[in-house]
């Protein structure tokens, strides 16, 4: 091979090589398949300029299966109550959520700055929109527009009042809606993602679990308030050596997923390529998985429509339930998580029905980390003080 002939090799792009979608029986497979992909002969030497936010692609993470499954489970499935990455630095926590931008779901989203839906009008009538959108239901202009599900990040330093919404001081007063939306209004049917969340002051935490628990949440500033819807995904993380998380906040996490580095040499040298790779060109390295991300996005919006569908047989039920009673776990979200992310695995592959395997493959993901050592000592405690007493009654009162 002449000198010539080995630069044009060198130089010369690879286009992505495609994938077979009639292989691909479910998105558990898909992240296999996509995990493992060789990107090695791609070129990546040149600069593509961009200055957009382009970030690394989900499916292009090496290892971390069971943190990518938890994360589609719940945006297939937002019943789940969201997902808790816990970890040390550097394992794909940040980069994973982040990453899921490029598969997620389509949805109807507001354009309106104060969060005005056609639905406030056929449950509230035509006071509950604000006077713009009055307008624009005249003219017939629509007031959603059907738009991807966005990740909206909230910020470490936010405050009460960024979070849940402060006084709009250019809108006319006793319009019905001068309070301008917070953080969890936008996040209203998105993914509300919070980095460090065990670093969160409790008033913060606490608002944002309160309005993930109803859906909806009501903010008063004097004589003036208003309600904001706030059915968001909740998906957080945490670096267990920054601090601890308080029980009743962890509790609110669906499931719970502990990240950890990668055992295997190849893993390690993979994901470091990959890394390199995007780094030189992330443009180019994200077209590598424009087809993948295509297909899983098809995916998990066939699994949405379709996760009403799957029934739970009373016998898997039982199993589950008896496994949280062997376990000693107090908590009745024990039984939702388990249940429910138990139905967005069977609809991601495509059955109305739950078997033994889903629940082997989510019972760690759903019930790690909800057993007290404190509370279980405190009933033990309780119970035997009841005994107590009913034995002391019994004899006193024959």
């Amino acid at each position: 091979m002449s000198v010539d002939d080995s630069k044009e090799k060198i130089g010369h792009k690879q286009e992505p090589v495609s994938i077979d979608s009639s292989e691909i029986k479910s998105l558990k497979q898909l992240i296999d398949i996509v995990s493992g992909k060789d990107v090695t002969h791609y070129d990546f030497q040149h600069d593509s300029g961009l200055a957009e936010p382009l970030f690394f692609p989900f499916l292009a993470i090496v290892g971390q299966f069971e943190m990518k499954l938890a994360l589609i489970l719940t945006i297939i499935n937002p019943n789940i109550g969201g997902v808790l990455l816990i970890g040390p630095r550097g394992t794909a926590k940040t980069t994973s959520v982040r990453g899921l931008i490029d598969i997620l779901p389509f949805v109807e989203n507001s354009t309106c700055p104060y969060g005005c839906l056609p639905e406030d009008i056929e449950t509230n009538g035509h006071d509950a929109i604000c006077p713009d959108c009055a307008q624009k239901i005249e003219q017939n202009i629509p007031l959603s527009e059907i738009s991807k599900v966005r990740i909206i990040e909230l910020p470490l330093n936010s405050t009460l009042d960024s979070v849940i919404g402060i006084l709009d001081m250019d809108h006319p007063i006793g319009s019905g809606k001068h309070l301008k939306r917070g953080i969890l209004s936008l996040a209203d049917k998105n993914i509300l993602y919070i980095d460090e969340v065990n670093l969160l002051p409790d008033e913060i935490i606490n608002s944002i679990l309160d309005a993930s628990a109803m859906g909806k949440y009501s903010i008063r500033k004097g004589s003036d308030s208003a309600t904001f819807r706030s059915r968001f995904t909740l998906i957080g993380s945490m670096n267990p050596e920054e601090g601890n998380l308080r029980p009743q906040i962890m509790d609110r996490f669906g499931l719970r997923v502990v990240t950890s580095g990668l055992d295997k040499d190849t893993d390690r040298l993979a994901a470091y390529s990959r890394a390199s790779q995007y780094l030189n060109n992330p443009y180019e390295f994200i077209k590598i998985y424009q087809e993948e991300n295509a297909l899983a996005r098809q995916e998990i919006e066939r699994a949405k429509k379709f996760v009403w569908k799957v029934k739970l047989d009373p016998k898997i039920a039982n199993i589950g339930i008896e496994l949280i009673k062997d376990l000693n776990i107090h908590s009745l979200r024990a039984e939702l998580t388990l249940f429910e992310a138990a139905k967005a695995l069977a609809a991601s592959e495509n059955r109305e029905y739950i078997t033994e395997e889903d629940i082997i493959t989510i019972a760690p993901m759903a019930l790690r980390l909800r057993r007290s050592a404190y509370i279980s000592e405190f009933i033990e405690k309780n119970n035997a003080e009841n005994l107590e007493i009913n034995t002391s009654l019994g004899k006193l009162i024959k």
